[in-house]
């Protein structure tokens, strides 16, 4: 019956989810295409229909400006000095627009080649027209006679049309001919003004629907007021509201007590929608679904409670929710503005209120126009250039200056007016401080007075400010807050003529005229009073008493760039005017969208950092949508083990068990089923091993196999093969083995003796992984009895790192699904050639692309374009990257910038503008290799080509694709054993590992160097350009947060030993003075510190430990990526912190091991530890990739070094070498692992297992000498002989860390690191 009802639920979600997107779908259709709309609305308009900035002559009027015609000059054309140039149209009428059409002046070389539309219904307040969330800009003409033509991809309803050129001829002037193409529109409008509603009344006492349909747009001069609203005595209801200049809507579908506990829905859409301009709104509702449409965003929920009805009584109101018998009077804000077009389950409210129908009952004063406001808008566009200044008369002891305004910024000059000459220069200020208000009154030889008003005034809402000086006082009140006031002593009464600066200061202006201590203003102004009397701004516009500049009137042109919030992984959207900033603290990602995780991907880049096995948190699937999360990585046999556990680790008794009754276990694991799945599938093997010693317990039937116990695998399927087997086969382990207690038994238990049994394995099918559920059902017998241990499920390796493909022809090419790329994307390939050029990857639109190539020898390009034009991004290598080595090249592309690395070359960036498209809209398929074309493919190798966090399967592909091979030839493979960040290079007879960038030396990169310091010593080493950019000054460029930190980073790793406290470790400076130190307290802590602003002081970190001054070896890394800090000390700790994001980096030159010369710092604690310096052992010190140490011990020469006092290496490194393998046991013990049973073997045994050793050692070393002669023998019958000193090995596997290594080295020498195998 249970199972029977969630079906029914599901089916009618269903059917409901069905019939909803259905009666949306229709909704549009039928309002989009119920007639035909592309009527020419220009040609039959009259001359006074046109206006225009300006013209050339007579002969250009604006009103010549007909398509086709070739009337007086052949069309409009403006004046050379006009450099703000518009045209405007008035159609005479609201009508639809649907398409625009544009030629040049006819017989002239005039046209426009771009230019943008803005709209209005009153010819004062414009909106410009958008696309995307962004202010268009159309492409105009080449010539003057063609007509190029633009279908609106969403039609606008106005009156009247501004056509904005922005780019003219080359050849000529700005010329323009024009039609607009619509149709007329049918418009009911009601005007609410405040103290008035509209109620439709039903038929009945109330009614009860299941789908309702409410369709209406409005215009709002206020941001807060109820536009729809209806309830029911049982307790349903229905709202919707402005609330700060946001739609709310409410639904609650459940019954009062259900109400009050919390069960209705409530959503928020939009934003800044008391804009003056006109919004539109759709709800659709079937059941408990829901449509809520803004604007054309749509969100789509379902509402909470058990009913799918709403029971309205008696009436629905619109613009107020009067109270009964007292009209006029309502509950909540009441709407000011005007309502269009208003339906409410097809019945046209306004229609029948204009109509007097007897439904429809008027509360207030309704009028059916919609009314202007009275407020005319000025934005200041530019935080360093606009200004407007006013004159005016006024006695000193009685000035007042009221305005409201409206911005996002935190900062800004509002205004600044000088009030006194004699005796004292006096000005008032007026700005904005940290979203607060400041009013200074500054004098020439006196001290300042200041007072502080207002909060969270950068909230892009309207805010009321009055300034009054009055007497001896002056007050400042902010909204409806309590007036500040201070004296204002020694101001002369007498009548003064001065300038008011609003916004700013124009350049040539005396600071003592008007003053401007910090950036200008950035935002709209409207009401503005000076001595009560409003100033008029179209009249400052036209007329010449003013001065302005950089400032748009009648219109307001602020926008909220966090409404949709474009950071990603919860990264918190903050905006100023201009653009918007991620924060990303504590999301664990980071990026100029939170794009990029802070974390490792898996426990084997771990290791290549240098780190030991211990708790990590990595991110499987970087940018992917996984979030990051915790696993146990051991290294044992030279493999990286990631470990995850569960709930029943531990031995498990199980008696009473029958296969009708099982014994069931379900397991819980530590990380979720996605992170389990994604890690089973990145990892080249899995195992888990299952434990089951049993006494009278059988696994399958002895007659007819049936299985008496079972697991269930991840997907929840029954699976009856126990460890060891392959799928499919009811055996175990000690059957494939052939050592089965009784071979008559595929299972030492299905002997079914009196004995305690083993039929311990190990599961590796990766497809099952891990087990979900186990049921043991055969113990309920006499003397029955079983014993399970579940292990945890171990995965290593990284089977997409060395996935490859090989290319041969230049005209194949590997095809994938489109790239899903429309905000974000990141890329990431290793690639090795030996041609001049060729394409890695493409993928087409209808406008836009993305590409990434080889454009030549030295040359990578990063090409896409978002419809408005290619943007190109190129990284110039000092040398050829057709070498034949392994390369790395890693791209990203988000709605903030696009970035290109090309192995450590420096990063090449590219900032969005704020005002452009940011959807990158794809339809083809990806090619990889090749284009469509089939023109400029690839001839070489890929590898692990990455995309958002998922890796490509060429290997697959390649299979079944004619000109490219599955996997690439040379020795630099997943064979290979470079270590700690080595690059594997490739070789004519083998490969050798390149350590010069790493800490560490030996054949792999992994003989760790480590020297002895005393107290006066210290290594100061200076980082060389490119490399010395790790904390970058992109960070400085923020409007918002002028130190944003997002594109910087440093990764610090290091080994010591000491036994004396305090030390000072490391310590990396700039020459600001900014650094970070690394240092060990008095009580042996390990201490962390930013020095990143003079004036706040050091930012300190303390990860909590014992002491580290213990004389045993200790393993430190440091990772910092924009304001994330990861610490991990040794295998035991693992600690994150995040900076303070409005703290800058800037270049570190130089990093100093040991005690500190000088007196470069100041605090107390950071020079007691400098002054003694470091007494001990360090060991690989890897910063970013300097290896400060390495140099200083093997080159000591060199100009980067600085040596000063006793430095001698040693040997404390290799006691704890972060490779060092540690020893990793499964769960069975030894008595486990046997059948034969549990007792310690026999002497007897020991010495024939001792001579069994003896007979294969001896075999083993003769067959190798044998072997050696013969290679030797080959050697020196080969026709080419390899260099002196090359030695032969043979290579484990192993991998190259691909991102924070380098792979390319521009300034080190190679040293004796390298080291040549065949």
């Amino acid at each position: 019956m249970v199972r029977s009802t969630f079906l029914n639920m599901g089916f009618h979600n269903c059917i409901g989810f069905f019939l909803l997107a259905t009666l949306s779908v229709l909704t549009s259709v039928l309002s989009a295409s119920n007639y035909f709309c592309e009527e020419p609305l220009v040609a039959s308009l009259p001359p006074t229909s046109f206006q225009s900035s300006s013209k050339s002559s007579d002969k250009a009027a604006p009103y010549f400006a007909k398509l086709n015609r070739r009337d007086g000059g052949g069309g409009w054309s403006l004046n050379r000095e006009d450099h703000q140039p518009w045209l405007q149209l008035d159609l005479r009428d609201k009508l639809k627009v649907t398409a625009i059409a544009t030629q040049g002046r006819w017989g002239s070389s005039d046209w426009v080649s771009r230019y943008q539309l803005q709209y209005s219904d009153s010819g004062r307040t414009w909106r410009p027209y958008r696309q995307e969330d962004v202010i268009w800009t159309f492409t105009g003409n080449t010539d003057a006679d063609t007509v190029v033509q633009h279908k609106l991809p969403h039609s606008i309803r106005t009156r009247y049309l501004q056509l904005l050129p922005l780019e003219k001829s080359p050849k000529g002037e700005a010329g323009l001919r024009l039609e607009v193409y619509g149709c007329t529109y049918k418009s009911d409008v009601a005007d609410f003004d405040g103290r008035s509603a509209l109620l439709y009344r039903f038929n009945q006492k109330s009614t009860s629907t299941v789908k309702d349909v409410i369709s209406l747009r409005f215009r709002s001069h206020q941001a807060e007021g109820v536009l729809v609203h209806g309830e029911g005595q049982r307790g349903d209801f229905l709202t919707l509201e402005l609330q700060k200049g946001r739609l709310l809507l409410h639904l609650n579908l459940d019954d009062a007590n259900l109400q009050s506990s919390g069960r209705s829905t409530s959503l928020m859409l939009g934003s800044l929608l008391d804009d003056h301009h006109w919004h539109s709104v759709q709800i659709e509702r079937f059941n408990k679904h829901v449509n809520f449409t803004v604007d054309g965003h749509t969100q789509h929920f379902r509402s909470l409670g058990q009913e799918d009805t709403l029971e309205i009584d008696y009436e629905l109101s619109f613009g107020g929710i009067p109270l009964p018998g007292k009209p006029g009077t309502f509950l909540h804000e009441n709407f000011h503005g005007c309502i269009e077009n208003l339906n409410y389950n097809g019945v046209n409210v306004i229609d029948m209120a204009k109509r007097r129908k007897p439904q429809i009952y008027t509360v207030g004063n309704v009028t059916f126009s919609c009314s202007e406001s009275s407020s005319v808008a000025v934005t200041f566009l530019r935080s360093s250039g606009s200004f407007l200044a006013l004159p005016v008369e006024y006695r000193t002891e009685d000035l007042s200056i009221r305005l409201q305004f409206r911005t996002w910024n935190q900062e800004g000059l509002l205004f600044s007016v000088q009030l006194s000459r004699d005796p004292d220069l006096v000005n008032l200020l007026l700005q904005l401080r940290q979203a607060r208000l400041l009013l200074t009154l500054s004098r020439e030889q006196l001290h300042s007075a200041q007072a502080l008003s207002g909060q969270n005034l950068s909230d892009g809402q309207w805010h009321s400010i009055a300034v009054q000086v009055k007497g001896q006082k002056l007050s400042l009140s902010v909204d409806n807050e309590k007036p500040v006031t201070m004296e204002t002593r020694g101001l002369s009464n007498s009548v003064q003529k001065t300038t008011i600066y609003f916004g700013g200061c124009p350049v040539s202006q005396s600071s003592f005229i008007c003053q401007n201590p910090n950036r200008g203003y950035q935002g709209c102004f409207r009401l503005l009073l000076i001595n009560n009397h409003p100033v008029n701004f179209l009249q400052v516009q036209q007329e010449s008493f003013a001065n302005f500049s950089q400032i748009s009137f009648d219109v307001c042109n602020i926008q909220d760039r966090c409404l949709p919030n474009l950071c990603e992984h919860g990264g918190q959207c903050i905006q100023s005017w201009d653009q918007f900033y991620c924060d990303c603290t504590g999301t664990g990602y980071t990026g100029a969208t939170c794009h990029n995780s802070i974390y490792e991907r898996s426990c084997e880049a771990f290791r290549k950092t240098g780190s030991q096995s211990g708790v990590f948190t990595i991110d499987l699937d970087g940018s992917g949508p996984l979030e990051h999360t915790q696993v146990n990585c051991t290294v044992a046999e030279d493999k990286v083990w990631t470990v995850v556990g569960h709930d029943y680790t531990r031995p498990i008794d199980i008696q009473g068990s029958t296969p009708r009754s099982p014994f069931a276990l379900i397991f819980n694991y530590t990380i979720s089923q996605y992170h389990l799945r994604s890690l089973v599938a990145s990892s080249e093997h899995c195992q888990q091993e299952v434990i089951y010693r049993c006494r009278k317990s059988r696994l399958f039937d002895t007659w007819d196999g049936t299985p008496l116990s079972w697991w269930l695998d991840r997907d929840g399927v029954k699976r009856t093969y126990w460890g060891g087997y392959l799928p499919g086969v009811q055996q175990c382990s000690c059957s494939l083995d052939g050592n089965c207690r009784d071979m008559n038994y595929f299972c030492n238990c299905d002997a079914d003796q009196d004995t305690w049994a083993n039929d311990t394995g190990v599961l590796s099918y990766k497809d099952h992984l891990p087990l979900s559920e186990i049921a043991i059902g055969d113990t309920n017998r006499t003397s029955s009895q079983a014993v399970l241990q579940i292990g945890p499920l171990r995965c290593y390796g990284d089977r997409f790192f060395w996935n490859s493909a090989s290319f041969y022809q230049e005209s194949s090419y590997l095809h994938f699904p489109t790239l899903q790329a429309e905000l974000s994307v990141d890329i990431s390939l290793f690639f090795k050639t030996s041609a001049l050029s060729g394409v890695f990857l493409e993928n087409l639109g209808v406008r836009d692309f993305v590409r990434l190539e080889l454009n030549s020898p030295s040359t990578v390009n990063f090409t896409f374009d978002l419809g408005d034009g290619p943007v190109f991004l190129t990284v110039r290598s000092p040398v050829a990257l057709n070498d034949r080595q392994w390369h790395y090249i890693r791209v990203e592309r988000n709605v903030r910038e696009a970035s290109l690395q090309v192995d450590s070359l420096p990063l090449e960036l590219n900032e969005a503008p704020s005002e452009r498209p940011y959807r990158l809209q794809l339809s083809s398929q990806l090619f990889v290799g090749g284009t469509a074309s089939r023109q400029r493919g690839f001839l070489g190798c890929l590898r692990a080509l990455t995309i958002n966090g998922v890796t490509v399967d060429l290997y697959e592909r390649a299979k079944t694709t004619p000109g490219v091979n599955s996997g690439c030839p040379g020795h630099c493979s997943s064979d290979s054993a470079c270590h700690n960040g080595g690059r594997c290079v490739e070789e004519r007879s083998g490969y050798t590992c390149d350590c010069t960038q790493t800490a560490f030396d030996g054949p792999h990169c992994r003989t760790a160097l480590a020297a002895s310091f005393e107290s006066g010593s210290s290594v100061l080493y200076t980082l060389q350009e490119p490399f010395s950019g790790i904390l970058n000054e992109e960070a400085r460029r923020s409007p918002v947060h002028d130190t944003e930190v997002t594109n910087s980073q440093e990764e610090v790793s290091f080994g010591f030993l000491t036994h004396h406290v305090p030390a000072s470790i490391l310590m990396a400076h700039t020459p600001d003075l900014h650094y970070m130190a690394v240092m060990l307290t008095s009580n042996g802590s390990l201490q962390i510190r930013y020095m990143l602003n003079q004036e706040k002081g050091p930012e300190v970190f303390s990860p909590k430990s014992a002491s580290l001054a213990d004389g045993r070896f200790h393993w430190v890394n440091i990772n910092r990526r924009g304001q994330e800090l990861l610490v991990q000390i040794d295998n035991t700790i693992t600690q994150q912190y995040s900076l303070s994001p409005s703290l800058a980096f800037s270049p570190v030159r130089t990093v100093i091991l040991g005690r500190i010369q000088g007196g470069d710092v100041t605090y107390k604690e950071l020079v007691q530890a400098g002054s003694r310096g470091f007494i001990g052992c360090l060991s690989s010190v890897q910063f970013n990739r300097a290896s400060p140490l390495k140099e200083a011990l093997q080159n000591s020469q060199s100009p980067l070094v600085t040596v000063i006092g006793r430095l001698e290496a040693s040997s404390c490194g290799t006691m704890s070498s972060p490779d060092t393998l540690t020893d990793t046991h499964t769960l069975s013990d030894d008595s486990a692992k046997s059948s034969r049973g549990n007792g310690p073997l026999k002497k007897a045994d020991q010495n024939d297992l001792a001579l069994i050793g003896g007979l294969v050692a001896a075999v083993v070393f003769i067959t190798l000498c044998a072997l050696a002669i013969i290679i030797r023998f080959l050697y020196r019958h080969r026709r080419t002989s390899p260099p002196a000193g090359i030695t032969g090995k043979t290579h484990r596997p192993s991998m190259e860390r691909p991102p924070y290594r380098t792979e390319l080295d521009l300034h080190k020498p190679h040293h004796d690191s390298k080291e040549y195998y065949i």
